[in-house]
């Protein structure tokens, strides 16, 4: 690995946009929409417009979990969102999340519509919304929002920290990689400790922190997310791996990792769901 020359700022910043490695086609320093383009509406109150994305992810497990303790209103529509194409600066999504990520979320049952976006705020909506995955005691609900909200401020370090210099940059440089290496293997061993006396995150009850947390965390030590098991001995973090194994096996789970998903196996795949039959 080299460590690359110093650099050296530039008096003002000026953006070159092939200097963004893989995803340098969709990474921009301005807001807004780049393109007229509505988003589609199916028959279901819900409307979800995604990607299978650990953050799209915990939206589609939540939503198939629900649905699995019998919340019929918590059906929905899920449409695919190709952001290596661009689609999340379409106008019609911009409208639904200024932010340009996903996913995005429109409920319909109200009157305007709601949109939420940002994958944490979606799955606190629907936890309150349908009154599930959220402790009924007030000091487990706190310790269920403070795991939420550390996934939230955690995950980008693991992501679009360790994952883009480890996996995506056009270079791999020491210092980035292996302070962001630190930071992750930190992260799990916040979780490896908390779990050495929990079933899940916050006690013995299934919440939306586990539902967070599961798509980034527990895919890294159970599957091969970025090619780095090894070198981040992910392994090592056994409370970790039991934790994530346990709920990668629940058939919600199996459900929403397949939602929106664009690529692998086929019959991994189902780019956009609007019937739970979608998912035989």
């Amino acid at each position: 690995m080299s460590n690359g020359a110093t650099y050296e700022p530039p008096e003002v910043w000026v953006w070159e946009s092939e200097n963004g490695g893989r995803f340098s086609n969709i990474n921009r320093p301005v807001a807004g929409a780049t393109h007229q383009k509505e988003l589609p509406i199916g028959e279901h109150l819900i409307q979800l417009y995604s990607l299978a994305t650990p953050n799209g992810i915990k939206v589609t497990v939540l939503l198939e979990e629900l649905l699995a303790r019998g919340k019929t209103e918590a059906e929905y529509d899920a449409y695919l969102v190709n952001i290596g194409e661009g689609e999340q600066f379409g106008s019609g999504f911009v409208e639904a999340n200024p932010n340009s990520k996903i996913p995005a979320m429109i409920d319909l049952t109200t009157d305007p519509p709601t949109r939420i976006f940002e994958s944490g705020a979606i799955l606190l909506y629907l936890a309150e919304k349908f009154d599930d995955f959220l402790p009924k005691k007030l000091s487990l609900r706190a310790e269920c929002y403070s795991w939420l909200f550390w996934n939230i401020g955690s995950a980008p370090y693991l992501g679009g920290g360790f994952g883009h210099f480890y996996a995506y940059a056009p270079e791999k440089w020491k210092y980035p990689i292996d302070r962001y290496a630190m930071e992750v293997k930190r992260q799990l061993s916040v979780l490896d400790q908390n779990l050495s006396s929990r079933r899940y995150l916050c006690g013995d009850e299934y919440t939306i922190a586990d539902i967070a947390n599961y798509p980034w965390y527990g895919s890294l030590v159970i599957g091969n997310q970025y090619n780095a098991q090894e070198f981040l001995d992910v392994k090592s973090y056994k409370n970790v791996s039991r934790w994530a194994l346990e709920i990668h096996d629940r058939p919600a789970v199996k459900r929403g990792r397949r939602v929106n998903k664009a690529w692998g196996d086929e019959d991994s795949r189902v780019l956009e769901r609007h019937h739970s039959k979608d998912l035989d």
